[in-house]
């Protein structure tokens, strides 16, 4: 298997072409991956593979994958890896191969409802709560605020879009405002009882779906196709996932259910009106009844759900289902568009019934728990305890898939990432389990010699409420040693402002925080000038590309475990224990080894980059787990000598100087 048949282009000469119309240089861990890619794709089988910053990845895969001649999905985690295949890599690369393929595969980009501008929405107007019918939210809100001002650009981008991909829309606009010209699935009318079925983007972007060879989505809607009754990616062979350590957290993001007081009282005001009046107050009192409890709620795991909240659970839950029945089958001919109002009051209804029916049915495989947000307020969650059979029976299954990502080996094997996908060790084969192969085809970049991995083993271990003055201390030198150019990653954003805070008065650099501006701004900033910091948390721990002078020195103020009171985290890692597992390892130091393998990979981008890794928490040198977190992360020289990182950041600082000079 696997051998190119006569008459057919080889994966070897098809590859050239490709990298050679996109201009980039042939690497022999791409070329090993392309034939890894066939040949699980002409075998029916799985494939894990580990293709570090640099392989150009995108080709190792997006070639074998239009050679098959399979219906191929491919989902990605970021917008910008979607962009980058849409935009640049298919059009290219489709180009390329047509001549020695002779055919040119369609592809097209497939997102969930609710990323498409609603023509309905921006017509007519948003049902409203308080009064009959509808509201124009154009008149609403005066023109001269943030809001006004988004909503009249939605409505002239709504004559000019060719797609309504909320994506394509620079600058973006606030959730607030998207809300207003958007609906989910659930609050679609339907192309057929829509006025404006004929012209919807969202039904377009489908059509267009189903003639394509190549589907490019992200994970969620991936989450959704699996988790969902009826499917919403047309049928494939082929299911290619990039980015594929992001997988798990999507898919339980979808898989977790909320319910807010907020939430509670839009669904009672937008069915009070369309149902009779016993109905309406029932569910009323059941939603002033649950608001009372979380009121009173305190964060924390709720095990088991106490009496009061499943008692007021299962009075919101049978007046809802006392609504829904309602809202089939009466009709009300004085309200303007009855069937728009109509259907975002039923979708209402159904989320609250939903999340109550699933947390009064108490299943041993869910957690719930009560959240808190200086914002938000408190609401209720419930999510699976652990994602892997759902992955493991909806995403490998009648089809052939493969999972990418620059960190999908932890701790020097494939099989951590594999056990949260439902795949059993690499090797064994178990009765109903997938089997599945792991390659690491390698970085072509040479990490001994480009990096440096600095553990600070001096410093105080970071405790829960001290202040580390001393780590505030080493990181002031080590920025002002590498002459700016610091990306520096925090646990916390109260972390990342207090280190801002501190160094914007000791250093004579330009700092910026996240949150200050939009990310892309940030990051664009940090590119320019080479002096220039930028601090922040999670979100730029993998979303910052930066090759060159301008990003030398990473720093990570501590390992990043998930936080201990983390209900969920806990319970993961509880279950790992009670199965004879160590709940610490498979669960918090798994998550702290992909995001310091992420944070890592920041550094090096390029082939003439050169830099420092600096992890200012002595765990990473001290404790049993260090060496698991070190084997995930790229093989860089390792010191725990502050001087010699020091020196070697006064020089990368002084190269790059003469060579801007």
């Amino acid at each position: 298997m696997g051998d190119d048949s006569p008459g057919r282009p080889g994966i070897d000469e098809l590859l050239h072409a490709a990298v050679t119309a996109v201009g980039g240089v042939e690497r022999p861990g791409q070329a090993a991956m392309a034939k890894a890619v066939r040949d699980a794709i002409e075998g029916d089988s799985h494939l894990l593979v580990q293709a570090g910053t640099g392989t150009g990845k995108s080709l190792g895969y997006l070639v074998p994958a239009l050679a098959s001649g399979d219906r191929v999905v491919i989902a990605t985690a970021t917008l910008a890896l979607q962009r980058q295949l849409v935009e640049r890599d298919l059009p290219r690369t489709v180009e390329a191969l047509h001549p020695l393929l002779r055919r040119k595969p369609e592809f097209a980009m497939l997102k969930g409802r609710s990323n498409y501008l609603c023509l309905h929405r921006v017509h007519e107007g948003v049902p409203q709560e308080e009064e009959e019918g509808l509201f124009d939210q154009f008149e609403a809100h005066a023109p001269t605020s943030k809001l006004g001002k988004d909503l009249l650009r939605l409505r002239d981008w709504a004559d000019e879009t060719e797609t309504g991909d909320r994506d394509s829309l620079t600058p973006g606009v606030s959730d607030r405002a998207w809300s207003q010209v958007s609906v989910s699935a659930r609050e679609c009318l339907g192309a057929s009882r829509c006025a404006y079925g004929a012209e919807c983007f969202a039904e377009a972007a489908r059509e267009r779906a189903k003639l394509a060879e190549v589907i490019v989505t992200n994970h969620a809607l991936l989450a959704i196709d699996a988790l969902e009754g009826a499917p919403v990616l047309p049928s494939h062979e082929v299911l290619i996932v990039d980015e594929a350590h992001e997988l798990v957290s999507r898919v339980t993001g979808v898989a977790t259910g909320e319910l807010t007081p907020g939430r509670v009282n839009r669904a009672v005001k937008l069915a009070a009106k369309l149902v009779n009046e016993k109905a309406a107050d029932d569910l009323l009192s059941a939603g002033d009844n649950f608001e009372r409890l979380m009121e009173l709620a305190l964060p924390g795991r709720l095990e088991p759900v106490p009496d009061d909240l499943d008692h007021a659970l299962r009075m919101l839950r049978d007046s809802c289902r006392t609504v829904i029945t309602a809202l089939g089958s009466t009709r009300d001919k004085n309200v303007a568009d009855e069937d728009a109002v109509r259907k975002l009051a039923l979708a209402s209804v159904e989320n609250v019934h939903e999340v109550a029916e699933r947390i009064t049915h108490g299943s041993e495989y869910d957690v719930v728990w009560f959240e808190r947000h200086d914002r938000y307020g408190a609401s209720l969650r419930v999510a699976p305890l652990s994602v892997s059979g759902l992955v493991r029976e909806k995403v490998f299954n009648d089809r052939s898939v493969v999972l990418t990502s620059a960190t999908l080996k932890l701790g020097g094997d494939f099989n951590g990432v594999g056990a949260s996908l439902g795949l059993p060790p690499e090797g064994t084969e178990e009765e109903d389990a997938p089997s599945w192969q792991g390659l690491d085809v390698g970085s072509p970049f040479d990490y001994p010699k480009q990096g440096i991995l600095y553990v600070a083993r001096h410093l105080a271990p970071p405790g829960r409420d001290s202040s580390r003055g001393d780590m505030l201390d080493e990181l002031a030198e080590l920025v002002e040693a590498a002459g700016g150019r610091t990306l520096g990653l925090f646990s916390s954003m109260r972390a990342a402002q207090t280190a801002a805070e501190e160094l914007r008065g000791r250093l004579d650099l330009p700092i910026l925080l996240q949150g200050e501006e939009t990310l892309g701004e940030l990051i664009a900033r940090f590119a320019d000038d080479p002096r220039t910091c930028l601090f922040g948390t999670l979100s730029l721990w993998q979303g910052v590309d930066v090759p060159g002078a301008g990003c030398q020195l990473v720093v990570m103020d501590r390992v990043p475990f998930p936080r201990p009171d983390d209900p969920l985290t806990k319970a993961r890692g509880d279950a790992v224990d009670k199965a004879g597992g160590n709940g610490f390892m498979a669960v918090s130091a798994t998550h702290a080894a992909l995001l310091m393998a992420q944070g890592a990979g920041r550094l090096i981008r390029a082939a003439g980059d050169r830099g420092v890794v600096a992890v200012l928490d002595p765990r990473l040198a001290t404790a049993r787990y260090g060496s698991f977190l070190r084997a995930s992360m790229p093989g860089f020289w390792y010191t725990t000598d502050r001087n010699q990182a020091r020196r070697s950041l006064a020089a990368i600082d002084a190269a790059a100087k003469q060579s801007e000079g």
